[in-house]
């Protein structure tokens, strides 16, 4: 009777022993498998504080792993830490392959490039239809107290500051990191610029002019040359005059499509932006100015230069006069080889 029981009692232990074996055959043979052989990759982001188990569970869910468990129990037993993040994965791989991608850290970035010249606004929308961050909330984090007051800014927004640069964007920044981290990038790049001002209201003056050269500009090596003449300019009390900041007043004050060309009224628009009416810098940069436009601004060349005036529209050549009349007869002269079909 006791031999009897020891074989029953053997014998479920051995049949458990064997469902044992097989679940065990199962998760590391069939669980382990790719979900989907023939799938494309997809991105599968991994919230901050989310738990193994949750993390598990959402792989499940987008169908890149077969069994949520054998995934949990995998990482538990393999002792990996899940990094958050974004990451592009795949139903191809096996489910050690895309646990090993969230343990390495290794996040699929957006890859964007701001190019110089843009507002504030503008730098808002170029993010935005990169799919990095809402205009709206970007524009607001750069204009908050608190990060103006972190970098000495005296202004009331980041603009002149956000680094025209290329940028390589988690998929979960938030907007006030997304403006740091451009801002942070200023300071860092501009380290090396000679005579760059290191105090807030020098740099803000600093960055303000150089803002007007990075609209005015087309050719690098006219940077310095365009710097020198509104230096001058400066230095006598006579009025910028530059165009780029009645066209920042029309597009960014109030809103409107950019001239094709300025009118006789547009000049005369009443604002503390338009350096028509007025002598001396605008409150605030129009731009986010480059390097080239930084370091001209901070060390322009000595000349006795106050004017200039595009005469080769192909090339984006200016000529530069000392008088008003050398200004008015470079006029003339380009008008009338432009009529000659030069």
């Amino acid at each position: 009777m006791k031999r009897t029981v020891v074989k029953r009692v053997s014998l479920a232990l051995l049949c458990v022993v064997a469902a044992l074996a097989l679940l065990s055959l199962y998760y590391l043979v069939i669980a382990e498998r790719p979900a989907d052989p023939d799938a494309q990759e997809v991105l599968f982001s991994v919230p901050k504080g989310s738990s193994l188990l949750s993390i598990s569970a959402s792989l499940a869910e987008a169908n890149l792993v077969r069994s949520a468990e054998y995934a949990y129990f995998r990482a538990r037993l393999g002792r990996m830490f899940l990094k958050a993040g974004t990451y592009r994965v795949s139903a191809s791989w096996s489910t050690s392959e895309i646990l090993g991608l969230l343990e390495s850290g290794k996040q699929e970035y957006l890859r964007v490039t701001v190019p110089e010249g843009l507002s504030l606004s503008k730098t808002a929308r170029h993010l935005s239809a990169a799919g990095v961050v809402d205009a709206g909330d970007f524009v607001s984090a750069a204009s908050d107290k608190d990060v103006l007051s972190r970098f000495g800014i005296p202004g009331t927004s980041a603009e002149g500051f956000l680094f025209p640069d290329t940028y390589f964007f988690s998929y979960d920044m938030q907007a006030r990191e997304i403006v740091v981290l451009m801002m942070e990038n200023f300071f860092r790049k501009t380290a090396g610029i000679e005579n760059l001002p290191r105090d807030g209201a020098g740099l803000y003056r600093l960055v303000t002019l150089a803002s007007i050269v990075e609209r005015e500009y087309r050719i690098e090596e006219e940077a310095p040359l365009i710097a020198s003449v509104f230096t001058n300019r400066l230095k006598i009390g006579m009025g910028l005059q530059s165009c780029a900041t009645v066209e920042y007043i029309i597009t960014e004050i109030q809103g409107k499509g950019h001239p094709n060309r300025l009118t006789t009224q547009d000049l005369a628009i009443k604002s503390d932006y338009n350096t028509y009416l007025w002598a001396g810098l605008p409150p605030g940069p129009i731009s986010n100015p480059g390097l080239v436009a930084l370091s001209a601004a901070a060390n322009p060349p000595r000349t006795s230069y106050l004017y200039f005036r595009l005469t080769d529209p192909a090339s984006g050549r200016h000529s530069f006069t000392n008088s008003l009349d050398e200004h008015v007869e470079a006029g003339r002269t380009f008008y009338l080889k432009r009529a000659a079909g030069y």
